[in-house]
């Protein structure tokens, strides 16, 4: 497969950017994450709640998906995190040596921690019964950075199955889509059950199509949804999966300010999650039951703040809540009653 025009201006964009460029910036705590109604969102949630605990503030920024995580953490200021599918990483591994701005894209990128896989989820209306019945069809795959386009392109290249057109848009968008009739599936990379196909808008005049190709299953981890996980699927169904991963960056490799902060960042949140992996397993979205936390992608390494996070002698310290922004907050509201009376 071929960059996107889309792709390659965004890696060029960013080939000269690096977290460097903030140094002067004050410290955050940032991790971005697909817009809420997959399972990004949530499991950022899980992470910042857990930093909460120890005072150390994580921001959620928004984004359109996998892709923009990636560059987000390469390029965004104070942004030491980035939600991300697998599937971007073995499409950037793909290309690197043949293209110049994909390494520099990947250079100094790292993993932090693998997390759950996220199953393939294509929608289609009746008489669509395998991904080779897409060919001359209209495709929804949601928006352009998404882990669905960059899967779907990859997927279809694999079976050389040509859909007519392949429509990019929100993947609330992608639903109504559907149900208008203006397309004739959706694909949906997300972790299991995905909640806005448990909103009662999609009925029995849809099904999830199979995915039982041979050929993917060297690529992609085979997997079963099972029955009655949505409504309008009442059997079980079989389908593939592409790991998910929080991505880092290289922090470890100077010594200015900013790097040995957003370095202490990650270390700490790594010890945050390895060490309470059972308590969000426990509280925290149900995919956390699943994830291995030995399981690295082909091709890429762990962050060396990361591995300063893993060491038995690493000390987390956590900060005193912010008692100041409540008393503040107290004599403001003090203020206000008195300038009323």
């Amino acid at each position: 497969m071929k960059l996107s025009s889309l792709s390659v201006l965004t890696m060029t964009m960013c080939a000269g950017l690096l977290p460097s460029s903030v140094e002067a910036q004050q410290a955050e705590r940032n991790i971005m994450a697909s817009r809420p109604g997959g399972t990004h969102w949530p499991f950022a949630q899980d992470i910042a709640t857990l930093g909460k605990k120890c005072g150390l503030d994580l921001n959620l920024v928004e984004s359109g998906g996998s892709l923009e995580n990636f560059f987000g953490v390469r390029n965004r200021p104070n942004t030491q995190f980035g939600i991300v599918a697998a599937d971007v990483l073995n499409y950037m591994n793909s290309y690197k040596s043949q293209d110049a701005d994909v390494r520099s894209a990947v250079q100094g990128m790292r993993i932090m921690l693998p997390l759950y896989d996220a199953e393939v989820q294509v929608v289609a209306r009746s008489g669509i019964n395998s991904l080779s019945d897409l060919a001359g069809l209209r495709v929804g795959v949601g928006p352009e950075d998404s882990a669905a386009n960059l899967t779907g392109q990859l997927i279809f290249d694999i079976l050389k199955v040509k859909p007519s057109e392949l429509v990019k848009g929100s993947n609330d968008d992608m639903i109504e889509l559907l149900l208008q009739g203006e397309i004739d599936a959706l694909f949906r990379v997300a972790g299991a059950p995905v909640e806005a196909f448990t909103d009662g808008r999609l009925d029995e005049r849809f099904h999830i199509v199979p995915i039982t190709e041979s050929v993917l299953k060297a690529s992609y981890k085979p997997t079963t949804l099972r029955a009655g996980l949505y409504t309008f699927q009442p059997t079980a169904v079989d389908t593939i999966a592409v790991k998910t991963v929080i991505m880092t960056y290289e922090y470890g490799s100077k010594n200015s300010a900013y790097y040995q902060n957003s370095c202490k960042v990650v270390s700490d949140f790594t010890k945050l999650i390895v060490d309470n992996i059972d308590e969000l397993r426990r509280t925290g979205h149900p995919k956390w039951k699943e994830i291995d936390l030995t399981e690295i992608p082909q091709g890429w390494t762990v962050g060396d703040c990361v591995r300063r996070g893993l060491e038995p002698t690493y000390q987390l310290q956590c900060l005193p809540p912010k008692v100041e922004d409540s008393a503040n907050q107290e004599y403001l509201d003090l203020l206000r009653k008195h300038m009323k009376n």
